[in-house]
């Protein structure tokens, strides 16, 4: 009985969730329900995304300026995909006019030159469909889609509330992070998702690398193609380790401060040049702790601000800028990456005029 109910399972989520998987189908052309967008779409890469700040104002207003200059840091660095208007970007306090400026913003400066992953979800499925539209009038190429927290939906409801955003045509990435909401994916609900033509991959934040392997055996037992879905990290302190076993790259916090060092350090792992992800990640490790030393991007910004990046660290309520004791700490963590005191790495911004540093770590960036 067990091992029917095992066999069964799967097709039985499928058909609360309205769909029914097509094994080994061809992954169809999206075709979007409204908006400009889709004829202009990019797919989403393998390699470095980086989990974009958002850039205020001591005012909260969204800075603009510093906000442009944060898409050409990861132009100039090499970074693969941009994701916006994720956890990291506060998106969570953003109202749809402040969604708006940042939209606009980004698909001005890189649209067709990076694909651009936005975050459209949150509690209620009202407002998830209002953003994943207004992504997709505003010329989204995908939309990273976090389970509704708080709320502990069942699997069968994760089915019905994926399946109906992915009906929207938009490309999306399934976030998986019980951390933050309380529910967890089953390997079985991911694999049944995966079925869908557009829905394209999934970020898994758990920090579980034996889930990696669990989803895609899940994903091959549905007779679907495991490698043609995209498995990203969303834990830059096993990323390594996920790529090194089979994953396709991250979405990162990280690569806020060091695009290129990521995207270097992801695809030496990606290339199986194991010495070399490695001895990048080394330096790299005590970054991806120090970035997480209170609740994130609350670090994350004090560093894009010490490093020259952004005029203010200013995060928006209930978040608070970073406390004094921990500046030694990413401070720290920044030289340890080669950042503060080392002038051969290819950072491009215009100058270091930190006056708070000691003349000799004040370092010019080529």
């Amino acid at each position: 009985m067990k091992l029917s109910l095992c066999i069964l399972l799967p097709v039985s989520i499928a058909l609360v969730g309205g769909f029914v998987p097509r094994p080994n189908a061809a992954r169809a052309k999206v075709s979007l329900n409204a908006g400009t967008n889709a004829d202009v779409m990019m797919p989403l890469r393998k390699g470095s995304t980086c989990a974009l700040i958002t850039p205020f104002t001591e005012w909260g207003r969204i800075d603009i300026p510093n906000l442009e200059k944060l898409i050409q840091w990861h132009l100039d660095g090499g970074t693969d995909n941009l994701c916006i208007l994720g956890t990291t970007a506060e998106a969570a306090v953003m109202d749809m006019e402040d969604r708006a400026v940042v939209l606009n913003t980004v698909v001005k400066h890189c649209k067709g030159r990076i694909p651009l992953l936005v975050g459209t979800g949150t509690i209620n499925p009202e407002s998830v469909k209002e953003m994943t539209q207004q992504a997709i009038d505003m010329g989204a190429d995908a939309n990273l889609l976090v389970t509704p927290y708080y709320v502990k939906p069942p699997m069968r409801g994760i089915i019905k509330h994926f399946t109906k955003v992915a009906n929207m045509g938009l490309p999306v990435i399934m976030y998986n992070v019980p951390g933050r909401t309380a529910c967890s994916m089953t390997d079985e609900t991911i694999a049944t998702l995966a079925g869908h033509e557009n829905i394209v991959g999934i970020k898994d934040a758990t920090g579980d690398l034996s889930r990696l392997h669990s989803v895609k055996a899940a994903i091959r037992a549905e007779g679907l193609d495991a490698d043609k879905f995209l498995s990203y990290s969303g834990d830059d302190g096993t990323t390594k380790d996920f790529l090194l076993q089979g994953g396709d790259g991250c979405i990162s916090v990280t690569a806020n401060i060091v695009p290129h060092m990521m995207t270097e350090m992801v695809w030496a792992a990606l290339d199986g040049d194991v010495k070399e992800a490695n001895t990048l990640n080394d330096r790299l490790a005590d970054l991806h702790k120090a970035l997480f030393v209170e609740s994130n991007p609350i670090a994350c910004k004090w560093a894009a601000k010490r490093i020259g990046l952004i005029d203010s660290d200013y995060c928006k309520p209930p978040l608070d800028a970073m406390e004094e004791r921990f500046e030694p700490v990413v401070d720290a963590a920044l030289k340890s990456a080669g950042f503060l005191g080392v002038s051969h790495l290819h950072h491009k911004v215009t100058t270091h005029d930190d006056t708070t540093l000691p003349m000799h770590e004040r370092v010019p960036f080529l």
